[in-house]
């Protein structure tokens, strides 16, 4: 009898139907999870509670003509929030931002009032004005390397003095000259400032142009290579860099968006009021900075949405106006906007170690 003996050829049983074997490192995270780590879910949240709240504290906001009144806040800030977001993404913030919005105004009205043109001539100055505002930020970050904060804030303090200084010296005052009665004044505010109605309600266009604006850079983010240069360059621009990426270009670019914002909304004031005040606008780049900090966009560059600022547009119209048919102290608006900057955040660090947690 033989003393080896010969082993039995072992087997493979192939899973049952229906189970997937997992080694743990293909596990999938709940699907609650999964949604919060979105950058748009939280601040979304936020925004219904906000509007939940509001709507028991202060019943004037169930009122059509009241929604239509915060959405029209939230749009004046959204509008220049989304760009702001967009630059934030790529790595970014621009200070100059809140008064670029009033220097393209004042540039505007000035040029046509003064020269007696057609005020779409000053509407057409004003925008190559802000366009060249936006490439210059761009283009001494880039070539100098300065932090866009040491950048942003120069032109913010240049803009703030020659906004004073120029109406001064043109007009005698330190508001421009109303411009209701020239050529061109009609058409150009159907466009930046008109108002429609819908079941009653009368409602500005700016909303109109918030949502385009959002559809569009929502678009762009997502669907584009433009939309990944912009978190390329904004999660490592060195990296971006040597794949092939154009940096100085998307750099320069979103800054140049941001000039077009300002240029939309500082059309929108002067078109909607007639006159310009030059002092205006110190203040508003940390409100469209904010807006977009709590629609989910970091501060280090690399993540973000453009559908969460909109949310944080929202959240900050709907506290700026609630406050007020609440019968609150207005002054209790800031300390709201701090509240909720911090919980966003917070909110928002928490999402980003969710999103890379395995």
């Amino acid at each position: 009898m033989s003393m080896t003996q010969q082993a039995t050829p072992a087997v493979d049983t192939p899973p049952a139907p229906g189970r997937k074997q997992s080694d743990g490192r293909t596990r999938q995270r709940p699907l609650a999870l999964r949604l919060l780590a979105r950058p748009e879910v939280g601040v979304f949240l936020g925004a219904v509670a906000v509007l939940v709240f509001f709507l028991f504290t202060a019943p004037p906001v169930r009122d059509g003509s009241s929604m239509a009144n915060i959405l029209y806040q939230s749009s004046t800030i959204g509008i220049m929030a989304l760009p702001v977001a967009l630059l934030m993404i790529g790595g970014e913030f621009d200070l100059s931002a809140g008064v670029a919005v009033i220097t393209s105004a004042l540039t505007a009205s000035m040029l046509s009032y003064q020269l007696t043109l057609n005020v779409w001539v000053g509407v057409i100055v004003a925008l190559i004005v802000s366009l060249a505002i936006g490439a210059f930020n761009g283009w001494l970050l880039v070539k100098t390397g300065l932090p866009s904060f040491l950048v942003t804030l120069g032109t913010f303090l240049i803009l703030q003095g020659v906004n004073l200084a120029v109406t001064k010296l043109v007009t005698g005052n330190v508001a421009t000259d109303d411009i209701s009665d020239m050529d061109g004044f009609t058409q150009a505010q159907k466009l930046f400032a008109s108002t429609f109605n819908v079941g009653g309600v009368n409602v500005k266009i700016t909303v109109v142009w918030w949502l385009v604006f959002a559809a569009l850079a929502t678009w762009v983010l997502l669907r584009t290579k433009y939309g990944n240069w912009i978190f390329a360059v904004g999660g490592n621009k060195h990296s971006a860099r040597a794949v092939g990426v154009p940096v100085t270009f998307t750099k320069i670019s979103l800054f140049m968006l941001v000039g077009f914002g300002a240029w939309f909304v500082g059309m929108h004031q002067l078109f909607s009021f007639n006159t310009v005040q030059s002092g205006e606008g110190v203040g508003q780049e940390l409100i469209y900075i904010a807006a977009a900090v709590i629609g989910g966009c970091l501060l280090t560059g690399g993540y973000g949405s453009a559908i969460g600022p909109v949310f944080g547009a929202f959240m900050f119209g709907m506290v700026q106006q609630g406050i007020v048919y609440a019968g609150w102290n207005p002054d209790w608006f800031k300390a709201f906007l701090g509240v909720m900057l911090l919980g966003a955040v917070l909110i928002n660090l928490w999402v980003q170690r969710t999103a890379t947690r395995r």
